[in-house]
């Protein structure tokens, strides 16, 4: 039987005994509907992993006792950054639960254009605590023990002008070129891809100004969160670890 992965914001040390309640209880007793006794795997996203049990579970609250550490390490040796153009609800969830199974260790919203999305303020707040709250259940699920980093969104002319050294790909569907393209193999790379409306072409000319290359994914036309599925998926097959 598969055993249940569980992420605790918390210091994790082995023979440590942690007392959960609200959320994480309620995930434990009511979503995988766990007993005393259960084993399960816990970890914190700095890395490695912790084997553990529950000991106590009650409505209330339960106990997880911590037993041995593990190094495991299921990280892509090709470091990835996904910025990516907000798109609406859930394909903006899916994109980044997909992304972080396949291996993204950084995350980058971005307002663009074309964006139909409105966030202010405490909404954006609250969409961002969300979005931590997708890419960690991305990580139980899939495994991982790293969590990937979500920065604060940012509109699309204030990333252009952050200094990176990773090569910097743009999906972009009239462009003659493909990953193929690229002759040397990136050890860090970023994608950056539109929302549901696209780049426009100012937004397309200005990343090409940042030195970013353009690339296209074939002949059709990919929604936007499957342009970002399908650019992880090739570039892991290509230089990282598929």
């Amino acid at each position: 039987m598969r055993i249940s992965r569980l992420f605790l914001d918390t210091p994790l040390a082995e023979q440590k005994t942690l007392n959960l309640e609200g959320e994480r209880l309620n995930y434990l007793a009511n979503v995988l509907r766990l007993k005393v006794g259960t084993a399960l795997t816990i970890f914190n996203g700095q890395g490695g992993e912790y084997a553990a049990t529950i000991s106590e579970i009650n409505k209330r609250s339960a106990n997880i006792e911590i037993g041995q550490f593990s190094e495991t390490n299921l990280e892509s040796p090709l470091n990835i950054t996904l910025a990516q153009g907000i798109s609406r609800g859930e394909r903006m969830d899916f994109t980044l639960q997909k992304a972080t199974e396949l291996g993204v260790n950084r995350i980058i919203p971005l307002f663009t254009e074309r964006c139909t999305v409105n966030l202010k303020a405490e909404r954006l707040k609250k969409r961002l605590q969300h979005w931590q709250g997708v890419v960690q259940s991305a990580c139980e699920q899939s495994g991982r023990n790293q969590i990937p980093f979500i920065e604060s969104a940012q509109d699309f002319a204030t990333f252009l002008e952050q200094k990176t050294d990773q090569y910097q790909i743009l999906l972009d569907p009239v462009s003659s070129q493909t990953l193929n393209s690229i002759s040397t193999a990136p050890s860090s790379i970023t994608i950056l891809i539109g929302p549901e409306g696209g780049f426009s072409n100012k937004e397309r000319e200005q990343a090409y100004a940042k030195n970013y290359q353009g690339i296209q994914l074939g002949p059709r036309i990919l929604r936007t969160e499957t342009a970002a599925i399908a650019t992880i998926s090739a570039i892991q097959a290509l230089w990282g670890d598929f």
